[in-house]
This record gives C-alpha cells, sequence and structure tokens, in this order.
C-alpha cells in the first residue's frame, strides 16, 4: 500500500485551523465500513478501488474510502437530532492500474447534519474548504461547482415522462448510460436491461426476490457485497420499467445537451441554464435563485469569485450527492488529484435507516495535495 509524503507540521497547522473554527466536535469513525453498504451507495465499478476484507462470519467489509458515509453512520447510531463533526485521520483507496496515486492518505473535514437554511449552510462549508485548502500555499486553485439537483430540476422543465424523467436523472453521474440516452442507441438500451431484469419486472417484488434466490441457489452463487435479494431485486424491477418508458425527441436530447455544456463563471452559467429551460420551470428558478444566494454567501466569507467555475455536468460516482457539488483543484496537479471536495447528501440519512433526518452537507481536504510543495 503506497502513502502518500508526510508535510512539515506548520503546514498542515495551517491547512488544519479554518476547519477548527467550524464548531464542529472531534470524531472518529471505525476504519472498516460495510461493503455492501458502499457498494449500493457508488455502484459496484466502486469495488475495483476499494481494499476488502473478509469477517469470520463470511461477511465482506472495506477499508473506508473516506469519511463521509462513516461519519453519517457514527452520528446516527449516536442517536443525535443534529451534529457538526470534525475528522482527521487516514482514508485508504486502491490506486488506478499504473497509478503513483497514494494509496493511504491523511483526510481532513467537516461534516454537518443540521436542519436550518441549507444555502448558507453550503456556502459556509464551501468557504471553509476553499480557506483550508489555499492555507497549503498554493496560487493555482479553482473552485468547480456543480448541482446534482440542478440537473434534474432542469430536466423537469422539459416536460418528460415520469419514468423517462427518473431514468435521465439517474443517468447523470454514469457517462456511458447518460451517452446511451442522449444518442438514443435502442440495442445499447437493450443491452443495459438484462433478460432477468424483464422476467422480474412482471412479478410482485417479493415474489421477484424468490425467484432470484431460486436462480441464484440453482447456480450455486452468493450475491456481492452481502446485499439483500429483496434489495437487488427491487433495483432489477426498476431498471426494467425505466427501460420502458420511451426515449428522448432530438430536441430534448439537444437541450440537455446545450444545458451539460455550460461551464462558465457562476453567474454566466446560472443566466445560460435559465434561458434552456422549457416551460415548466418553477423549481428550476427556485433553484437558481438559491444558486445566487450560495454564491453570494461564498463571495461574503472569502471565496474570490474569480477563481468559481459552476460546470453544469459535474457530478461524482459516489450516489449519495444529491444537492450543490464542489471541487477545489490545483492547475499544478490536474482535475483528477482535487485538493478538497464536498457537497450536499440530503438524502443519505434516511438510505442509512433515519427514522427523521436533517439537512446534511460537508467537506474534505488533502492536507499533501493542498501543501504547496506536495505532489500528491
Amino acid at each position: 500500500m503506497r502513502l502518500e509524503r508526510s508535510i512539515p507540521t506548520d503546514a498542515l497547522g495551517a491547512i488544519r485551523a479554518p476547519l477548527l473554527t467550524a464548531g464542529a466536535v472531534l470524531t472518529d469513525a471505525p476504519v472498516l465500513q460495510p461493503l455492501g453498504l458502499l457498494l449500493d451507495l457508488a455502484g459496484e465499478a466502486m469495488r475495483s478501488r476499494l481494499f476488502v476484507v473478509s469477517g469470520d462470519s463470511g461477511v465482506e467489509a472495506c477499508l473506508r474510502p473516506d469519511f463521509t458515509v462513516a461519519i453519517a453512520r457514527t452520528h446516527l447510531e449516536a442517536g443525535a437530532a443534529s451534529g457538526r463533526y470534525l475528522y482527521d485521520g487516514k482514508a485508504f483507496r486502491v490506486a488506478p492500474r499504473g497509478s503513483d496515486r497514494a494509496e493511504e492518505f491523511l483526510q481532513i473535514g467537516v461534516e454537518a447534519f443540521e436542519a436550518g437554511d441549507p444555502v448558507a449552510a453550503d456556502a459556509e462549508i464551501a468557504a471553509l474548504a476553499w480557506a483550508s485548502s489555499a492555507a497549503g500555499g498554493r496560487s493555482d486553485l479553482s473552485l468547480v461547482l456543480g448541482d446534482v439537483g440542478l440537473f434534474g430540476a432542469f430536466v423537469d422543465t422539459l416536460g418528460l415522462a415520469a419514468p423517462l424523467a427518473v431514468r435521465l436523472k439517474r443517468a447523470f453521474t454514469r457517462p456511458r448510460q447518460l451517452k446511451i440516452e442522449l444518442d438514443g442507441d435502442a440495442s445499447e438500451v437493450g443491452a443495459e436491461q438484462s433478460r432477468i431484469a424483464a422476467l422480474l419486472a412482471g412479478l410482485p417484488e417479493g415474489e421477484a426476490s424468490a425467484v432470484l434466490q431460486e436462480l441464484w441457489s440453482l447456480a450455486g452463487i452468493e450475491p456481492v457485497g452481502g446485499r439483500r435479494p429483496a434489495e437487488i431485486a427491487h433495483r432489477l424491477v426498476e431498471r426494467a420499467e425505466a427501460a420502458e418508458a420511451g426515449r428522448l425527441s432530438a430536441d430534448q436530447a439537444d437541450k440537455v445537451r446545450a444545458f451539460l455544456a455550460v461551464s462558465d463563471r457562476p453567474g454566466a452559467a446560472l443566466d445560460a441554464i435559465s434561458a434552456l429551460a422549457g416551460p415548466q420551470r418553477a423549481a428550476l428558478d427556485t433553484a437558481l435563485d438559491g444558486w445566487r444566494s450560495r454564491l453570494s454567501g461564498m463571495a461574503e466569507r472569502g471565496v474570490p469569485e474569480d477563481r468559481m467555475v459552476l460546470t453544469a455536468s459535474f457530478g461524482r460516482a459516489f450516489g449519495y450527492y444529491d444537492g450543490y457539488l464542489f471541487e477545489v483543484r490545483s492547475a499544478a496537479l490536474g482535475d483528477e488529484r482535487p485538493v478538497a471536495a464536498g457537497g450536499r447528501y440530503d438524502g443519505l440519512p434516511a438510505r442509512l435507516g433515519a427514522a427523521r433526518t436533517t439537512g446534511a452537507v460537508g467537506c474534505m481536504v488533502r492536507p499533501a495535495r493542498a501543501y504547496a510543495g506536495g505532489g500528491e
């Protein structure tokens, strides 16, 4: 396992300092996390990036690839109505083949589970991440912004059939699937829908789960990641039903392409998105107003407006982000090695079993990347 290079103590202290002002409680979370849960949230393709271990019971776990899910689980287990947590510890990811990236690395960050004004909280968290990143001494930083929810609100302006809109929104963070949707290649869509999924779609979910278990038994296999048959059957049924929802028209596909091509200074980007919207735009207008308030709050907290770019196609593979997203990037390190990242994930606590939920937003910083003398 490759370790990242250490950085001077004074530099690390400077990078930590802004996050210490967030009013968060220093906490830790278990290094081992449930593999099945991570795969449910991020997709099976994430497995190759995870360090997987098997316990005595045969249940697979993985070393935490980051802290968001781990801290969220810790928060829910504590039973607190709200909470703000500071973390400072190691995370682990398998480096891509041929890469020299560190596989064990330090992350520091803040996760906030709070009611209140989400736009103000978004601005605060992004500003904390920016200040922490900038404290490392780099002069080539930029703040790339995106919003999963903004794409969803734009799609809703197009007046699509509900299953088609759901399928398109789900494809946002999956480039290959999104390309299939926009290109309208029916043969590719057919390939994406398995025969098993089509079979299960005609059954009640209880029967679908039983059929899936019988197929596994006949084949002598077990589901990956410890996921239950009912969960897998539900997903297969959803996929099959969505595949029957029809296709985008050429005009609709062009509008989505134009949305995804927007990348500019945030004010100009918001204007461009507004101009592309279809007639059912009330939710989108509300989202755009929220973004203007968010940008104002970030600027008031010291984020330079000329360093911000809003990129409509920006998303992240981890499926728990459902609102605004950001990355602090260094020109020297490139887009694939962000210095900091974060965003909003209001839906995650419910997916983890929370009976009551608040807003959820957070950020992480990689000190070794923030440090001007570092290369990872």
